[in-house]
């Protein structure tokens, strides 16, 4: 009787995305099927509950692929903030003791596959060339816009990092020569175009005298106003909404502009929570963008929507943990 043959066990590699709220999770094959999504609200209580978290989700990941007749090859972590890689430590503003936090060192007590960390704007830009709108290009960026602004940056088919793993910090982009208070807290670029900065704007504008159905949608109370509400007063023709948003698109286009001057990408991925607006943003930015960028490049150049949107990051710690293993 011919011996049995043993079957190859299928290989897999697991991606944990850590975010302000909540944390996303799931396997991935080499081709980029995802396996297995999860979400949770991220514990904020102390450091080692949110490191627990992930501990769990580990373990939970690895049981998933003994279920598809697996084996977790390794995980990528992306983390909303910075990831020094020399020390595996992070700085991510959003969750509470990680500041220079040894996250690396503290998931290595407990976790035997081998850990990949880096930043959420990191992995957006992978996840995008790996599974989205710019697919195989090899040179992307991914302007992320939403509470804040970051870019994820690849030139030649490489992560751009820089020399302290700050690059892609554009919120800090100056963008108006005259300075104001917020600008050392938070940057230029942030403070005139993100998500929470459109909210902050048309507060202004009211309390300055103008009128908008945004007071009648939070009752009075103007400190509830969001980007969304704004968005949608202004799909309601209202006016001051449309001059709050055409004021942050101009700045937007600035941005956009430098990154194209300076990087010279393929493609600009636009994603975070403000560009869920779609084409009503996307198409006056395409238009503004051109008066301040080199013409070449401009011409050269994409600017395309996300096509992975909210699980950008889980799709680029995928990739991650899979260019680890070499694929």
């Amino acid at each position: 009787m011919a011996g049995s043959v043993t079957k190859a066990k299928k290989k897999f590699c697991g991606a944990v995305d850590v975010g302000g709220t909540k944390i996303a999770s799931a396997l991935f094959t080499c081709d980029g099927l995802m396996l297995h999504k999860s979400k949770i609200s991220i514990d904020k209580t102390e450091p080692k509950k949110s490191v627990f978290q992930i501990i769990d989700i580990v373990e939970n990941l690895e049981r998933c692929a003994r279920i598809e007749r697996g084996d977790v090859a390794a995980i990528g972590i992306a983390i909303p903030g910075v990831v020094f890689h020399d020390k595996g430590l992070v700085w991510a503003p959003n969750v509470p003791g990680w500041d220079h936090f040894p996250l690396r060192d503290k998931l290595m007590e407990d976790i035997k596959v081998p850990l990949v960390l880096d930043s959420d704007r990191s992995a957006y830009v992978l996840g995008e060339q790996w599974c989205g709108a710019a697919k195989n290009m090899k040179n992307v960026v991914f302007l992320a816009v939403g509470t804040g602004i970051g870019a994820g940056i690849i030139i030649d088919g490489r992560l751009c990092r820089g020399s302290d793993d700050i690059a892609g910090a554009i919120g800090w982009f100056a963008l108006n020569a005259e300075f104001r208070d917020e600008y050392a807290v938070m940057g230029c670029f942030e403070a005139e175009a993100s998500g929470s900065s459109v909210a902050r704007r048309a507060i202004r504008l009211i309390k300055s005298g103008g009128t908008s159905i945004l007071e009648d949608m939070v009752k009075g109370q103007l400190d509830e106003i969001t980007a969304e509400m704004v968005v949608e007063a202004a799909q309601k023709e209202d006016c001051l909404a449309q001059k709050t948003l055409d004021i942050t698109l101009k700045y937007l286009a600035m941005g956009i502009a430098n990154i194209v001057n300076i990087l010279n990408p393929d493609m600009v991925v636009l994603g975070g929570g403000l560009f869920q607006a779609g084409e009503m943003l996307i198409q006056p930015i395409k238009k503004e963008f051109r008066r301040w960028a080199q013409p070449l490049a401009a011409q050269k150049v994409q600017l395309e929507l996300s096509r992975l949107g909210e699980d950008a990051g889980l799709y680029g710690a995928g990739k991650l943990a899979w260019d680890r293993e070499g694929f």
